[in-house]
């Protein structure tokens, strides 16, 4: 029985009425990412919605593969809105000191509203306004895929690091190493073509150590490691994992249309629920692979 519905209704006024219902749903659904987009641009969906779901766990861990301590001062490079960052500035504590670098002006407004004692500052990666033998460490992380010159951008890094200093710089592992992920994209292919899976898939195609290698030959870096590290992708439901890829035009909001988007979120129920955990929380390995090096 449907609830609100006589038992002396026939079939298809019920039929009417369930489809009043689920046309309404999706409208409210639509609306909400409308309102969610008007209201924040996506710096701000990023810190609200991609940060605790993907990248605040990685902060300590990438803060750790660089050796960061007490009393280090230390680079972040493609600081976002400072989710490494923020871990780094806890490590080192007051005695140390700690600088976010981003060439997104809006990324450092957000991390600006931040009540921390970080020196936000603006600037690339492949031309880092910063002297010679200045840091203990420099960390980054998810940022080197984007670079234009990425040999260039590790050997800006080396250059800031002191005699002895640390690097670490994480990138996403392979799709194919992040299950879910990789159900998901296979799912833009068949729904949408290979043009929209293939624009998914741009943050992972650095999951490679071998290409790792050879970016880091070519800096200068001969004595690079590459170490793979586990983590995992957490959001509250399915909805909300297709929702924050609406919301934010950074990712596929700049790519689908809205009736495209109720149909992935259809879609995306079956294709991605052997991934769902008690509760409807949706899980998944989502690994990094780390570049670790040190100056001599």
């Amino acid at each position: 029985m449907v609830m609100g519905l006589h038992h002396t209704e026939s079939i298809p006024c019920v039929r009417r009425h369930i489809h009043r219902m689920c046309r309404g749903l999706k409208i409210r659904w639509r609306k909400a990412m409308t309102t969610l987009e008007e209201v924040c641009g996506p710096a701000e969906i990023y810190d609200v919605q991609f940060v605790p779901a993907l990248f605040a766990q990685w902060g300590p861990v990438v803060a750790g593969e660089a050796g960061v301590q007490n009393g280090d001062r230390v680079l972040d490079v493609a600081c976002g809105t400072g989710a490494l960052t923020l871990a780094a500035a806890e490590i080192a504590g007051p005695s140390g000191s700690v600088v976010g670098l981003d060439a997104n002006p809006e990324m450092l407004a957000v991390a600006r509203r931040k009540p921390v004692q970080i020196e936000w500052l603006e600037g690339t990666a492949e031309a880092l306004p910063l002297p010679n033998n200045s840091f203990d460490a420099v960390v980054s992380q998810f940022g080197l895929m984007f670079f234009e010159d990425k040999p260039k951008a590790l050997a800006e890094m080396m250059r800031v690091l002191r005699p002895g200093g640390r690097l670490a710089v994480a990138v996403c592992d392979a799709v194919e190493n992040s299950p879910g992920y990789g159900a998901f994209a296979l799912l833009l292919d068949r729904l949408f073509g290979k043009g929209v899976g293939g624009a998914f898939r741009a943050p992972f195609y650095l999951g490679d150590a071998g290409r790792l290698h050879e970016i880091c030959n070519e800096a200068g870096i001969a004595d690079a490691e590459v170490v793979q590290r586990n983590g995992m992708v957490r959001f509250k439901s399915i909805d909300a994992l297709v929702s924050t890829e609406r919301a934010c035009v950074w990712t596929l909001g700049g790519v689908l249309t809205n009736e495209q988007f109720e149909q992935l979120l259809k879609e995306s129920e079956t294709a991605l629920k052997p991934f769902v955990i008690d509760g409807g929380t949706i899980e998944f390995d989502m690994p990094s692979l780390i570049i670790k090096a040190r100056k001599s």
